[in-house]
């Protein structure tokens, strides 16, 4: 018997890589983005229910109120926390719904058109942007710091390097990864640290 021979090429190794990395992307993008999904529905929930303590005029306490400087209900009931008019614990879960679906289908092995992942690169570089500021505000302005936003913060970092790396197709980036996400985490730490010092468990 004769081995008929298949008329469909075979995929080039760097096609194969290429298709490796995404899938690991895409599982990362689930994992960081589903961390952080859980973090804005949980400030999500305690916004809604400060603000119901608030109609009825009685006081709440959450349960990541730690501390005079490690208090979520001081965070999430400052001006900033509604910076376009409405929570911005909205967006997060919006946002990173969005992440885990995107990073479900590329775990699965969809491939996706160039618009997508110019979209979520757009959209990674608005979530750090906009994280950058939300810190700013909660070290200097606010001079609290929320638990579960400094989540949301931890994974957004190096989601935002991470798909920065693919969408531009920075090796450096790509095989930085890692350490750049790290160096600039403990950047932040180290600036809280130097800010609060141990009056975060006064």
């Amino acid at each position: 018997m004769t081995a008929v021979a298949s008329d469909a090429p075979a995929p080039a190794p760097a096609e194969d890589d290429a298709h490796r990395s995404d899938r690991g992307l895409g599982i990362f993008l689930v994992v960081s983005g589903a961390i952080a999904l859980w973090s804005s529905l949980i400030l999500t929930y305690d916004k809604i229910s400060l603000l119901k303590a608030q109609a009825s005029g009685t006081a709440k306490e959450l349960n990541c109120d730690i501390s005079a400087f490690v208090s979520c209900s001081s965070v999430i009931s400052s001006d900033q926390s509604e910076a376009f008019g409405f929570p911005n614990t909205f967006m997060g879960v919006v946002g990173f719904s969005v992440v885990v679906t995107l990073g479900v289908l590329l775990a699965s092995g969809v491939v996706f058109p160039r618009w997508i992942w110019v979209g979520l690169g757009l959209g990674t570089l608005f979530g750090i942007g906009f994280v950058t500021w939300l810190q700013y505000q909660a070290i200097w302005e606010i001079g609290k710091l929320c638990p579960w936003c400094m989540v949301v913060w931890a994974m957004m970092i190096p989601m935002f390097v991470a798909v920065t790396a693919r969408v531009t197709g920075s090796r450096f980036l790509k095989n930085w990864t890692v350490l750049i996400s790290a160096l600039w985490i403990i950047a932040i730490v180290a600036t809280i640290w130097f800010e609060f010092g141990e009056t975060l468990w006064a």
